[in-house]
């Protein structure tokens, strides 16, 4: 399954800065938001950082907020100055983390402005060695006979691998229980030594 997993945003006034600015810019770092260190997010924006730093001839600074499903670094953006400075690299989540939790601390569609898809990647459904499948068909039958017994370690909330699994759960008629991380890095740690039995991640994620 291939899901769009990362959208690059900026402050949304910055549209509108004028022509002068726009020709002496940058002319100072710029600073990225991602929400968690060692997601398929964070290596994706340190490679674009990368390319920009070259291309600029200005450091861009990547810098991970992965605290409240990456609605901290999103908060940074939304109240940083509108002039291209700040930027957010975030997936699906920061869409729709508004209408999972309250108090969010921004509006998605008045706080940002799409700049580029910077990424697709698909989403893999990995399980510990020591579950006793080796098929999605046979991870099926296993949910089916020991209902609410599995479980899966997710990340940030409302992100590709978070609705990839509530999609599982929903189509095969299942019910695998949501361990929540703060991010996607301390999830897979926690896979690799066997304290949850599955999950499902993109192909970017690194320890």
């Amino acid at each position: 399954m291939k899901l769009t997993m990362i959208w690059m945003a900026a402050a949304a006034a910055m549209a509108g800065a004028v022509t002068v600015c726009a020709q002496n810019f940058p002319n100072r770092p710029i600073r990225m938001y991602t929400a968690e260190a060692g997601g398929g997010a964070d290596v994706v924006a340190r490679l674009v950082a990368q390319g920009l730093n070259a291309s600029f001839g200005r450091p861009v600074i990547v810098e991970n907020q992965g605290a409240a499903s990456g609605a901290i670094a999103a908060q940074a953006v939304a109240k940083s100055p509108p002039d291209g400075y700040t930027l957010l690299f975030f997936g699906s989540g920061i869409w729709l983390l508004p209408y999972l939790r309250a108090n969010v601390p921004y509006d998605p569609l008045r706080d940002f402005a799409a700049v580029t898809l910077a990424d697709r990647s698909p989403t893999v459904l990995v399980v510990h060695p020591s579950l006793p499948v080796r098929s999605v068909t046979q991870l099926i039958a296993l949910a089916k006979a020991h209902p609410n017994e599995l479980n899966y370690a997710s990340g940030s909330a409302g992100a590709a691998p978070h609705l990839a699994a509530e999609l599982f759960n929903s189509m095969a008629h299942v019910r695998i229980a949501r361990v929540n991380y703060k991010g996607t890095g301390p999830a897979l740690n926690d896979l690799i030594g066997g304290q949850v039995q599955l999950m499902f991640t993109t192909t970017g994620t690194r320890r």
